[in-house]
């Protein structure tokens, strides 16, 4: 299956947007690439995907301002009652055998005002800053992957409830058949029993038959139903008010040939699977979290400059202002904090090794998954060569039969048994396909060949997913 169409742009343009169209619909006889286009552009948890996208990239903004200068305006105003100046007087007259007297630090009457524009940036926090930017950045690209990932899951779930639709629909034009062979041959015994070349028992038996496969002809339809809206849910289609969605799958179940070996598809999984990815990711970002929890005992460095503005204290006039620049260095070192930064560096250095055995397991469940999906294409493809020449046995026997019963050679039970075997036969195949194609659409995903990707992430500050079609290929890249 190729030729998918990522419309996921304008959902990270404008995801609001986006948000407020729920409900859409879809209709008349659809195409499996027309399902799996809504899907793409209504899924709810590629909806979500994208708005964790957004908010990791609000994420990386805030982090990064951390090692960002910073500028603020402030502005004070003040005014005092004559009691708590005639108070801060006695208070201050202490000072006057210092060799200032009380009058020097009255000046200014009882308002005051003050404005100032200050720059501060950090110098050293021990690698704490960096290493956050560095976490941030990971996790932004782990979401992105993360889309990925839940675009291929997506891809496949959309593809196998199509399968099963197309599956339900065979049954039961299946069942459709048989019931008209029964039909016919129900017709047949009462025309005998009525030339009275054979018994009532005959005819008893051909209805007995008759009625034990209409109950198939039921179950079939309604599985078909049941297809349609499972498919309906995952592709974001609203539920329709009568309980039938107003669409239906077209295309046939065939078995198209993959021509992957078990070690072409365990490498192209190992290097395309975004699982694989996000856990890389995730041991990169525990490997930044030791240093920022070693960062505990290192010093921390500040400095701050500005301009300030401010009345006289040397004057009653408030009008009188004086006006100059500042500059300063703030910093702390923790020398000791009883053990406070090592039990945080343990902590992390065990998460770290819990990050490695995860990615460890996933590199394992991805393997197993790619050998699962090859078991089961080779079984559904073993299968479906052994039913096709069954089917075709299985329709000359029921041919033969009826011959022989209208030549007087055969009997009634011949037929029936023949009827049968030949229903039988054809489920198996109809089910082999289905299995063809289910495991098929799970070692696409499980190989990640679906889909085409740029694993290339710029500034998350920055960038724009952008969708380029490449060969009949979807193509999710992150450009500026």
């Amino acid at each position: 299956m190729r030729g998918f169409l990522l419309l996921l742009a304008a959902w990270l343009a404008c995801p609001a947007e986006a948000a407020q169209k729920p409900g859409a619909t879809l209709s008349g006889e659809v195409t499996l690439q027309r399902a799996v286009d809504f899907a793409l552009k209504n899924n709810p948890l590629i909806r979500e995907a994208l708005y964790d996208i957004q908010r990791t990239r609000g994420q990386y903004l805030e982090v990064r301002s951390e090692a960002l200068p910073t500028v603020s305006a402030t502005g004070t105003y003040r005014q005092e009652s004559k009691e708590l100046l005639e108070q801060s007087s006695r208070n201050l007259s202490s000072f006057g055998s210092f060799g200032a007297s009380s009058s020097d630090f009255n000046r200014g009457g009882d308002k005051s005002w003050r404005f100032a524009i200050e720059t501060r940036q950090l110098l050293y926090s021990g690698g704490q800053v960096k290493s956050a930017i560095t976490i941030a950045r990971n996790t932004t690209d782990a979401v992105h992957l993360s889309l990925r990932d839940t675009v291929e899951s997506v891809i496949a779930k959309v593809r196998q409830q199509f399968y099963a639709v197309l599956l339900n629909r065979e049954l039961i034009h299946v069942a459709e058949e048989s019931i008209t062979l029964l039909t016919e041959e129900l017709k047949d015994q009462k025309n005998r029993f009525d030339a009275g070349t054979v018994p009532k028992f005959n005819v008893l038996r051909a209805e007995v038959e008759l009625a034990n496969a209409k109950p198939e002809l039921i179950r079939a339809k309604n599985n078909h139903l049941l297809a349609l809206l499972d498919l309906a849910k995952t592709s974001g289609v609203a539920q329709p008010k009568n309980a039938r969605p107003p669409f239906d799958a077209y295309g046939e179940l065939r078995m198209v040939e993959h021509g992957w070996s078990v070690e072409k598809a365990l490498v192209t999984a190992k290097s395309r699977r975004a699982l694989l990815k996000v856990q890389e990711r995730n041991v990169r970002n525990e490997t930044e979290q030791v240093t920022i929890a070693r960062a505990g005992d290192k010093p921390r460095l500040e400095a701050n400059a500005g301009y300030e503005l401010r009345n006289s204290r040397l004057t009653d006039d408030i009008s009188k202002e004086v006006n100059g620049w500042y500059f300063g260095l703030q910093g702390s070192w923790n020398l000791f904090d009883a053990g406070a930064t090592e039990g945080k560096v343990i902590q992390a250095q065990a998460k770290l090794g819990t990050a490695r055995v995860r990615q460890q397991d996933a590199l394992q469940q991805v393997e197993l998954e790619v050998h699962r999906a090859f078991a089961r294409l080779r079984e559904a493809k073993e299968l479906i060569a052994s039913q096709l020449k069954t089917v075709e046995q299985a329709d000359e026997a029921l041919r033969l039969a009826k011959e022989r019963l209208a030549a007087g050679a055969g009997t009634q039970l011949d037929v029936l048994d023949a009827r049968v075997a030949l229903t039988r036969a054809r489920t198996t195949e109809l089910q082999a396909r289905y299995d063809y194609n289910v495991a098929l659409a799970e070692f696409d995903r499980a190989t990640g060949a679906d889909t085409v990707y740029d694993d290339t992430f710029k500034d998350p500050a920055r960038e724009k997913a952008k969708l380029r079609l490449r060969a009949g290929k979807a193509e999710l890249r992150i450009d500026e």
